[in-house]
């Protein structure tokens, strides 16, 4: 079926983790108003009112005029098909629709049927699928956003077509329970239309911001790999609580709330400096712990860590 004037579809091309992940947000941001359909909306997916958006992560006085309501997902094995499908189970209509169609070893049918494609594949591996022999004509007057670590612009204008316009992303695994960090990077040949859709797809999932291509690979770093960062040092906070007698569940829930409660005061607009003064009383138990901290140099040890992994990303397109 033919998208209305008022929709897009949208294709995850090598939709992975990170592709289920993104479709898993924005199926649940637009279920969420599933009572408040578009009339004449397509029957396999979900239209929101744009006066009616959520406006957790998104400025509404931007949202563009069409959304996405038809949903692809390319994958290359069946295998992975399955999995796919399972994922978006909870979505599926009262009709039994599937809200996302899931093309196996087909991607240039999925790319044809596209207004925006997600490019969702290993970094090292993009050249091969956008050459993919009639991917370029599926491709030509389309948006591609890609959210593929070290590749370039640049890079990726070089295998498709002159028409199409590219966008990089780089969102992180949270996006499936809706709170990525998402760094956006548009040249000057998309137009305000397009840089609206793109910043509204990743506001459905989380946080974003727009900001030059030449930061991207820090951004890799600090967004992409930063829940793995934040992930080992939880686990290193519940692992001392352990030690000190409590139980392991508690001690994970206990750390893990403690991680999210400092960040959401960071983004309050306090100062990680202020937050961990105000904490550290005159011969208290934290500043005893905070000594420790820089005992080990676990200050240098996380910002080299960032350095280290910003070095590795900007490389993985060259692999």
């Amino acid at each position: 079926m033919e998208p209305t004037p008022e929709s897009l579809t949208l294709t995850v091309l090598g939709c992975g983790t990170m592709g289920v992940a993104i479709l898993s947000g924005i199926l649940s941001s637009l279920s969420s108003f599933a009572s408040l359909r578009l009339p004449n909306s397509a029957s396999s997916g979900t239209s929101t009112p744009t006066t009616l958006l959520p406006t957790r992560f998104h400025d509404a006085s931007k949202t563009p005029t069409r959304l996405p309501s038809k949903f692809i997902a390319c994958v290359k094995r069946p295998e992975s098909a399955s999995r796919v499908r399972r994922a978006f189970e909870e979505f599926t209509t009262h009709g039994g629709t599937p809200p996302v169609q899931v093309y196996t070893g087909n991607n240039v049918e999925g790319v044809r049927g596209a207004d925006v494609v997600i490019l969702g594949c290993k970094p090292q591996m993009y050249a091969e699928l956008l050459g993919e022999e009639g991917m370029s004509e599926a491709l030509e007057g389309k948006l591609l956003v890609s959210i593929l670590a070290g590749v370039k612009i640049a890079a990726l204008r070089e295998v498709v077509h002159s028409s199409t316009r590219v966008v990089r992303a780089m969102p992180n695994t949270a996006s499936k329970i809706r709170e990525s960090m998402t760094v956006i990077s548009a040249e000057d040949d998309i137009s305000p239309e397009e840089k609206a859709l793109v910043s509204w797809i990743f506001s459905q999932i989380g946080r974003s911001l727009v900001l030059g291509e030449k930061h991207m690979d820090a951004c890799t770093a600090l967004c992409g790999s930063g829940p793995a960062f934040y992930a080992l040092i939880v686990e290193a906070m519940a692992d001392g609580g352990v030690m000190m007698g409590l139980p392991r569940a508690e001690a994970q829930m206990m750390a893990a709330q403690t991680m999210q409660g400092a960040g959401r005061m960071v983004l309050a607009g306090q100062h990680p400096a202020i937050i961990r003064e105000q904490v550290s009383t005159p011969a208290g138990c934290t500043i005893c712990g905070l000594l420790i901290l820089e005992d080990g140099k676990v200050r240098s040890t996380i910002a080299r860590t960032i350095q280290e992994a910003t070095n590795m990303a900007a490389g993985l397109g060259k692999q």
